[in-house]
């Protein structure tokens, strides 16, 4: 951007300034690349290059100039033709409207995406480090949340790793499409740049930073789609990961807390309460955000060569679902920051159903000597009929289960901690893999 020392945001990536300078950067950007095809003087390109920023310009002037024309590119290049001198003459040379304003929110999305990649960087680097902390922290799996088999926490981080790493590569994915040079004039068939038009486009393209389009039309709103799809994609795995934390946050679960900074209050009228602050905030981001996938797939629906209509309800979309997933990501990482586990109530609650957790193991063991159907049917109703009493009890003494394993082998059987499979060394790829991923997003 030609804006020195500002800083993008996501509260400013699409205020009005920040869009009007980065269409401002492609019309200098378009300059230099005529010029150096010499279709305009070079001496013009220098001075579009100096005359196009907000602060020569004046804001109040541009603003005032909109109000009149309803046309904001219009008045743009009519300010930026009058700053520029004689070289105005060749200002906007052969472009349209949303040629310019396209090209500038794809530039705007390419600066957010790279934020958001650096967002899920960090998270996937507090992921990693907590998987392979906790790699053998025993916790109860839980499916339909009810409890199913033992596992660490570092396999349940797991999940969660390797699911952010698919939303990322589906982002990526859909940015390598989107960061494409929708520049073709009137069209998209580059009428007025004559033969030269595929070259303007390439060269225009190439100083961008972004691919060529062989159709560089109005109507490609199935790329910013897309990567709106994929941002809801993102917030539904960021939602099912702050949804999981949230709910083992639950004062009778007990086994996950955020880390709050003194003076927190929770409430106004009951003093004994600190609330959960940072994960509430990214369940509600998540929820909209993803819930913005569908308003998204409306705009692909433009009419013939280009439609104003589909393109204001793009630029809503893309208004809010863009600054909503960098925000989203950020909080998200910070959140995770604030996770303390509470290990010896994960093993508390593990030890719940008294053995109970653990009866696959016993199960299993049962399997070479009865069949494996058998094994279950006797665990089951062994189960069944001793109803009220802890597992352990019941199954040391159930008659169809002593009569092939000892008291010790039963007890052994029903540990829970003796039973969660390959959580540990899940949890320590599942590390290694939020490393490796963590460093490519930062890249």
């Amino acid at each position: 951007m030609n804006s020195p020392g500002k800083v993008l945001t996501a509260a400013t990536l699409f205020s009005r300034e920040t869009l009007w300078q980065s269409w401002l950067d492609v019309e200098a950007a378009l300059a230099e690349t005529q010029a150096e095809m010499g279709i305009i003087p070079a001496e013009a390109a220098v001075a579009i290059r100096k005359a196009a920023t907000l602060e020569t310009l004046g804001v109040e002037a541009l603003e005032a100039d909109i109000r009149r024309t309803l046309a904001p590119v219009l008045s743009l290049t009519r300010l930026l033709s009058q700053a520029a001198g004689p070289a105005g003459d060749y200002v906007h040379w052969g472009a349209t409207t949303q040629n310019v304003m396209q090209t500038g929110r794809i530039l705007l999305i390419r600066q957010a995406d790279q934020a958001i990649r650096l967002g899920l960087s960090g998270a996937l680097d507090r992921l990693g480090a907590l998987a392979e902390a906790e790699a053998e922290t025993l916790t109860a799996g839980r499916t339909n949340r009810m409890h199913a088999l033992p596992i660490t926490f570092g396999f349940k981080v797991a999940g969660w790793i390797e699911e952010i790493c698919r939303a990322a590569d589906r982002l990526e994915d859909a940015g390598s499409r989107l960061f494409a040079l929708p520049f073709g004039g009137a069209v998209g068939a580059m009428q007025a740049f004559g033969v030269q038009g595929q070259e303007i486009n390439r060269r225009l393209a190439a100083r961008l930073g972004l691919r060529e389009l062989l159709v560089p039309g109005r109507t490609g709103n199935d790329l910013f789609a897309e990567y709106v799809v994929q941002l809801s994609m993102l917030a539904m795995t960021v939602e099912r990961v702050a949804g999981e934390l949230y709910l083992l946050m639950t004062q009778e679960i007990g086994e996950v807390a955020e880390v709050l900074d003194a003076g927190t209050v929770g409430s106004s009228t009951m003093p004994h309460k600190v609330n959960p602050k940072f994960v509430v905030k990214v369940l509600a981001q998540a929820a909209e955000l993803r819930g913005l996938a569908g308003p998204a797939l409306e705009t692909g629906r433009s009419s013939h060569e280009g439609d104003a209509a589909q393109n204001g309800l793009l630029s809503a979309v893309l208004d809010r679902a863009v600054p909503l997933g960098w925000t989203m990501v950020e909080d998200f990482r910070q959140l995770l920051g604030r996770i303390a586990l509470n290990r010896p109530r994960m093993a508390e609650n593990a030890a719940l159903s008294g053995g109970g957790i653990a009866t696959e193991n016993l199960m299993m063991r049962l399997a070479p000597l009865t069949g494996r159907a058998q094994a279950h049917d006797i665990v089951h109703h062994a189960l069944e009929h001793g109803a009220g009493h802890p597992p352990l009890e019941v199954l040391s003494t159930a008659p169809e289960v002593t009569a092939h394993l000892t008291e010790g082998e039963i007890a052994a059987a029903l540990d829970p901690a003796a039973y969660t499979g390959d959580s540990a060394r899940i949890a320590r790829d599942a590390a290694e893999m939020a490393r490796a991923r963590a460093g490519q997003l930062a890249g």
